[in-house]
């Protein structure tokens, strides 16, 4: 009986080591069964209706997230999160603000800045948050080189230009020499202390002597978001997605996933000079539309996409996105929903079988760019139609929310304009897309200033 049991027992044992080999087997090799279980949800507090404008993570714990003006009586928030996003809490709750925060960004653990109306620094990891002089100066948008050296613009009709700080906010020093016209430049970017980037949506203007000379970057839009790798390689996307080798230079476009949706860039995570995340793009599914994340390994020359979710997410794009490393990384929407992995996502795919009804309609139906644009208040969009079809010409805000629909009808084949009157609208980005017979045939940017 004793040999008996001893026997028994040798056979459990055996097969706990063997159920135990094929779970180190399973982790050793990463192996997922679910393949869309690389990310996971996380939810920001309620706040009231207010959106996220931008998102920074300063290691795999702590990470920052700010709100933009909403109004002159509204509050404008700070929040912080210490568990890599899980949970977060305000660390600034400004009441009543006369503007909101459009960017945020640190240089180290401790030491971080945000932008908007306001200009503030802290030192302490966001326990407390100080105002920093800037002259007289509202920006819109920054680059934080160091602690003393710091660029702002601002696109204001009277006090508007590009301005740079050696002092840490001490005194200011205007360097724009008017490149810009009264249409002032609301993006800023620096490669290093010499090398920058500053655009409004139609002009690039680059500088090789801290600011102190701009020369155009011809044949280039402005920029929405801007990365480099180093001196040479970078990033930029607006109306396409482009690459330089040469410092910026010159700009090449290249190619991106086909979409049934949305099909832009936002916002770019840098890995490397070979690994790139961006956001903004969306798939239609038989559950509805669902975000996307592109990604290139190989410096661009293919982009795949990954859907973190198809089923309970329910997030329909993401608008801002931040990477630590190649494991640890954040994409959220400008509302409270986001997502989070810690293993690098999961499958990147290039997706060919979406999109051949879509390339066929596009010769027959041509959506062009609106004019005037920047455009205050009124513009025109212009389409073509080769046959007859049930066309929607529809506007978007930068969220997804539609505006109005400004056509809906069958038209014959032909050449249209139709006007678009923004006057109750706020200045910014917005999308319109032409619909033809349901199926989207393409989508346009056009921003409104005042």
């Amino acid at each position: 009986m004793e040999k008996e049991n001893k026997s028994k027992y040798a056979g459990i044992t055996v097969l706990i080591i063997f159920y135990f080999a094929i779970l180190g087997f399973m982790i050793g090799f990463n192996f997922q069964i679910d393949k869309t279980g690389g990310w996971y949800q996380q939810n920001m507090p309620d706040l009231g209706g207010r959106q996220i404008s931008d998102i920074t993570f300063t290691d795999s714990l702590t990470g920052y997230a700010v709100t933009p003006f909403v109004s002159g009586s509204d509050s404008t928030f700070i929040l912080k999160t210490t568990n890599g996003g899980d949970n977060w809490f305000f660390a600034l709750k400004q009441p009543g603000s006369a503007g909101g925060f459009r960017q945020i960004q640190f240089i180290n653990q401790n030491t971080g800045y945000v932008c908007g109306n306001f200009f503030k620094k802290t030192t302490n990891a966001g326990i407390n948050w100080n105002l920093v002089n800037t002259s007289g100066i509202f920006p819109e948008n920054m680059f934080v080189i160091s602690n003393d050296t710091i660029w702002l613009t601002d696109s204001e009709i009277l006090t508007g230009g590009i301005f740079r700080t050696t002092n840490g906010g001490l005194n200011w020093q205007k360097l724009d020499n008017g490149i810009f016209g009264s249409s002032w430049p609301n993006k800023i970017y620096f490669i290093n202390s010499r090398i920058g980037f500053a655009s409004n949506s139609s002009l690039l203007f680059r500088t090789t002597n801290s600011g102190y000379n701009w020369s155009q970057v011809t044949n280039n839009n402005g920029f929405i978001d801007m990365v480099f790798a180093d001196s040479l390689i970078g990033y930029k996307t607006f109306d396409s997605t482009r690459k330089t080798t040469d410092g910026g230079l010159t700009w090449i476009a290249q190619k991106r996933p086909k979409l049934n949706a949305w099909n832009d860039f936002f916002k770019f995570a840098l890995i490397n000079k070979d690994t790139i995340w961006g956001v903004g793009g969306s798939i239609l599914t038989a559950l509805g539309s669902r975000g996307v994340l592109y990604k290139t390994t190989n410096g661009g020359l293919n982009w795949g996409y990954q859907i973190p979710d198809t089923v309970n997410i329910n997030i329909n794009n993401y608008y801002l996105i931040d990477f630590l490393n190649k494991n640890n990384g954040w994409a959220h929407h400008t509302n409270n929903k986001g997502v989070h992995t810690t293993v690098g996502g999961n499958d990147t795919t290039i997706y060919t079988s979406i999109s051949n009804n879509i390339t066929t309609l596009s010769k027959e139906f041509t959506l062009y760019q609106n004019y005037p644009n920047p455009f205050n208040p009124v513009s025109s969009i212009k389409y073509q139609v080769l046959r007859s079809a049930d066309i929607k010409l529809i506007v978007y805000n930068i969220s997804g929310k539609e505006i109005t629909t400004l056509v809906n009808k069958k038209q014959n084949s032909g050449e249209y304009s139709v006007k678009f009157d923004g006057s109750n609208l706020s200045s910014g980005g917005y999308f319109y897309t032409l619909f033809v017979d349901g199926v989207r045939i393409d989508t346009k940017k056009m921003l409104k200033i005042k």
